[in-house]
């Protein structure tokens, strides 16, 4: 019989590397800084890197207000106007729509007012009693929705420039702008007085009388020479800095935001002249539009909404 043949065992080496995969989110990032480096090289050969400056320009001149007709007497229809109304009825678009479609597994629309609902409903509470909550709730809510509403709407490009306007077809067409109702510093303004007014004929009635809501100012253990320095203070600060730093808070975050986006897409390099500033500082606009698009609009929706509930609830308390 014939031995049985032996096979050897192939040998064995060391394991192949399978080519590491790119993934999409990287390839994305690649293409973007792609994209911009030839940018940043085009608009250095096409246009230079020395600049001029321009003597024109004003970047405030966006926010001027234009009268666009009239409508009666002394009132005029701007875009100032036009963002007001679009806030105004998308807000009650918005609520009269979820009122009339509330559903057991709500959407995404629900959900996000729902949870509003939710977070103004709760610091209203933590603010003041039942009762008060009850019949100031609609107003801090309202208040809230509104501001957010306004200030989102004023994050999407519109042609309302009328100031700067491009042919299209043999017509003029107002230039495309990202504009806030709130930067024009009347709106903030008119919604601090509302506030203003409510929170001090509250503090009124709470203490039956103007006399009794003087007194209520009065922070608790202060007595002797010490309430000669603080009494003058808080009176300042509920008649005149309350609603200035509402007014000015909200108008001016919102404003400056406007600017930087604005400084950081374009204006700055026409401003300075030079078309490869532009380019340059174009990443820095975008960065700066997503921050305030989704964190500074509503977070002085939310501001203004929380201090509405502590100035209402501190006029009514028995004393600071």
């Amino acid at each position: 019989m014939s031995e049985p043949t032996q096979t050897s065992s192939p040998v064995e080496g060391p394991p192949v590397k399978e080519p590491r995969q790119i993934s999409r989110g990287r390839k994305i990032a690649y293409s973007i800084a792609l994209v911009y480096l030839v940018g940043l090289v085009g608009f250095a050969v096409a246009f230079g890197v020395k600049g001029h400056k321009n003597e024109g320009f004003k970047v405030i001149d966006a926010f001027h207000l234009e009268t666009w007709f009239h409508i009666a007497g002394p009132l005029n229809f701007d875009k100032g106007v036009l963002y007001l109304l679009l806030a105004s009825l998308t807000t009650l678009g918005i609520m009269l729509w979820v009122s009339r479609h509330m559903q057991r597994r709500p959407g995404r629309v629900q959900v996000a007012v729902e949870a509003g609902y939710d977070l103004m409903s709760q610091i209203t509470r933590d603010n003041m009693d039942e009762q008060r909550t009850r019949k100031w709730f609609p107003l801090i809510f309202t208040l809230f929705v509104f501001i957010l509403t306004s200030n989102l709407i004023g994050y999407i490009p519109l042609p309302v420039d009328s100031g700067e306007t491009f042919r299209l077809f043999g017509v003029n067409i107002p230039s495309f702008q990202i504009y806030a109702a709130v930067t024009n510093v009347a709106v903030p303004l008119v919604l601090t007085l509302c506030v203003f007014f409510a929170y001090n004929i509250e503090g009124v009635r709470a203490h039956h009388g103007v006399r009794g809501y003087v007194k209520s100012l009065i922070p608790q253990g202060v007595g002797g020479p010490m309430l000669l320095f603080m009494y003058p203070l808080e009176l300042i600060s509920n008649f005149i800095l309350r609603p200035l730093s509402l007014t000015i808070r909200l108008w001016a975050n919102l404003l400056a935001g406007h600017l930087l986006i604005d400084f950081m897409a374009g204006n700055l390099a026409v401003l300075l002249g030079l078309q490869l500033l532009g380019w340059l500082t174009l990443p820095l606009g975008v960065i700066i539009y997503l921050f305030e698009a989704v964190l500074i609009a509503g977070l002085q929706a939310f501001i203004f909404a929380i201090l509405t509930a502590i100035y209402l609830g501190g006029a009514t308390s028995a004393s600071h």
